[in-house]
């Protein structure tokens, strides 16, 4: 869809009063107009569906006292900044609140906006105050108790409120209990007041109607998104989808569907899948008579957390173990040639996934091409479609999760890791319990786990800025694991040219002996096994590693010298930390590698071209690592 950006950075939006609901292109197809409002960037919208859509209903009825002006109506969510889940409430054609999810207090909680407290004015049974005596711009100031004049309801503070001064209503929240309102210097803080301006109200719609009214644009983007396969495979033969369980990779594969008849479906169970996701692939596949090739990670995640700790948004080691690793292998078997995959790759999914291109190459899955055609769809796009298309979906959706993938993954809200203890308690309470040993063995506060620190490597400044406000230690003590003691930076030495120095403490998984086969890929390289030496020379220079952990590194410039000392601390890395995923495997064209308790590098075959080193998971997190 093409997104409209207003000059104040929203996106501007689209709804039909007729119909009630939200309008993906120009225009609705029952030829009303649409009235355009407008959303927070980047507009990622999506419709409030099965348990979300009751939240929301039920957060307006605890704070108001009643739903009704949502009942049976179309609602829709809009993604926005925030600490955790933050979600703008759209309905009538306006944002009507704000969904938020209070970590400290783990709720979630409603802000009313101004829209919303004219929609509700009339109806609300609770949490109204009435005021006079004030003048001017009124926004953002404080009501103070004397002005107070008539309260209805009991609320708490913090508490949403509607307000009334004369003609006027606003949005407000309560600045303590309604019992002592009155005896406050500030009672209330004023969000907005204004005069109302009659917003239209939209008839009864579900899905249905959203269909109808946006049919014409959803069949115009599968139509574009099948002539760009069409395009990208040029008569090729070996065409795949990957089918995660989630709804963009279905909906991917809905519109390959118009283009080749039976392809093959790429799932991939990392062993921390949830159970109604395993279900609904395999019975997805069956009912359409669809061949599904699985990949399976066993107990991969399970074998090398306690060495790489808990996997991190900047941190996701997990991936290349328990997803990459293992569709890699399938591939190599089953298309030794290479395979085109359809994929569900959104720009809006994610930061990381904004510049996804029609045609990509994924370095750690070398044997295979990726297509991208819904990658400019909206969320409301992708659920608009999977409905006018009748495509079963994995029924996770309907329990108010945004997104689907692994049960633990770092990547979820705390919002969603609070419903996967509510539907799966006793899953939640695996992982909880590895992460509080973790917590507790390096001395962190049950806030690294209770608020969810722990899905950070380096804290963003919304994390920074809540641990300062609680004055949480978030600091580590010292433990055995991976850790560099830098001695000397690169820098001039006295005999000439440069060099680096540290000491870098890697648990023994393996012999010494292994750190020769791994600086193959960096150079010509001697080693001694009597005295656990091992050097490596090439154009940058020369390195020598020792079996207490020492590096030292000499080259003729600094950049060389910085070069072969990150080269060699990654390949120190590598002989210990080896995952066993075998992508480095499939990456080399010379067969010079093979994997057998570690990774094993034949120096007599291999032409350091550093490839294997690229595709490397231990080697891309080496700076997380140490």
């Amino acid at each position: 869809m093409g997104r409209t950006y207003a000059a104040n950075g929203k996106t501007v939006a689209g709804w039909c009063d007729r119909c009630g609901t939200l309008i993906l292109g120009e225009s609705c197809s029952c030829g009303s107009k649409v009235r355009r409002f407008e959303i927070n960037s980047p507009g990622d919208i999506r419709p409030a569906m099965g348990d979300a859509g009751r939240l929301v209903r039920s957060l307006f009825e605890e704070a108001f006292g009643t739903s009704a002006p949502l009942d049976k109506k179309a609602v829709f969510l809009n993604k926005v900044p925030g600490e955790d889940r933050t979600d703008e409430i759209v309905a009538h054609g306006a944002v009507i609140g704000i969904l938020r999810f209070d970590v400290e207090t783990r709720r979630h909680m409603l802000e009313i906006r101004q829209a919303g407290a004219e929609l509700f004015d009339q109806c609300a049974s609770s949490n109204v105050v009435s005021f006079s005596g004030m003048s001017g711009h009124l926004k953002g100031k404080s009501i103070p108790g004397e002005n107070i004049r008539d309260i209805v309801g009991t609320f708490e503070p913090g508490a949403p409120l509607i307000l009334r001064k004369g003609n006027k209503v606003g949005a407000g929240i309560a600045l303590a209990h309604s019992s002592s309102l009155k005896e406050q210097e500030k009672a209330v803080r004023i969000r907005d007041l204004a005069d109302p301006i009659g917003m239209p109200l939209s008839p009864d719609s579900g899905r249905k109607r959203f269909v109808e009214a946006n049919r014409r644009h959803l069949a115009h983007l599968e139509s574009m998104g099948a002539e760009e396969i069409r395009g990208a495979l040029r008569g090729r033969r070996s065409v795949t989808a990957s089918f995660s369980g989630g709804k963009d990779s279905l909906a991917a594969l809905g519109v390959l569907l118009n283009v080749v008849k039976g392809p093959q479906l790429l799932f991939v169970d990392t062993g921390l899948e949830f159970p109604e996701t395993l279900e609904y692939v395999e019975r997805f596949a069956s009912d359409r008579h669809l061949k599904l090739l699985k990949a399976e990670a066993g107990d991969a995640f399970r074998r090398n957390v306690d060495a790489f700790g808990p996997p991190a948004k900047d941190f996701r080691w997990c991936c290349k173990v328990c997803k990459l690793g293992p569709v890699t292998d399938l591939i190599s078997e089953h298309f030794p040639k290479g395979t085109v995959t359809v994929e569900g790759n959104r720009m809006l999914e994610s930061f990381s996934r904004s510049r996804t291109p029609a045609v990509s190459k994924n370095p750690f899955v070398p044997n295979q091409t990726t297509l991208n055609p819904v990658r400019t769809w909206t969320a409301a796009e992708i659920w608009g479609y999977i409905w006018m298309k009748g495509l079963e979906y994995n029924p996770l959706y309907d329990r108010d999760f945004e997104r689907i993938g692994c049960y633990l993954c770092a990547s979820c809200l705390s919002s969603e890791w609070e419903n996967t203890r509510r539907i799966h308690p006793e899953m939640h309470s695996d992982w909880d319990a590895y992460l509080r040993g973790y917590a507790k063995e390096r001395g962190l506060p049950d806030e690294y786990v209770d608020m969810g620190f722990w899905r950070w490597k380096v804290l963003p400044p919304k994390m920074v800025a809540i641990a300062e406000r609680l004055d949480l230690d978030l600091r580590p003590k010292a433990i055995a694991g991976p850790s560099m003691k830098v001695l000397k930076g690169a820098s001039s030495c006295a005999a000439g040219g440069f060099s680096a120095e540290a000491v870098v403490t890697v648990p023994r998984a393996r012999g010494f002996s292994a750190v020769e086969d791994s600086l193959h890929p960096i150079g010509d390289v001697r080693y001694s096994d009597e005295f656990e030496i091992a050097v490596v020379r090439n154009d940058d220079g020369t390195a020598k590693l020792f079996g207490g952990g020492q590096v030292s590194v000499v080259s003729k410039t600094q950049d060389g010298a910085s070069r072969l000392f990150e080269r060699s601390v990654k390949a120190l890395l590598r002989s210990q930390m080896c995952t066993s995923c075998g992508i480095c495997v499939k990456r080399c064209s010379r067969g010079a590698i093979t994997i057998k308790d570690g990774v094993h590098i034949d120096g007599r075959l291999c032409t350091s071209c550093g490839l294997c080193e690229g595709s490397c998971m231990v080697a891309h997190y080496y700076d997380k690592l140490l």
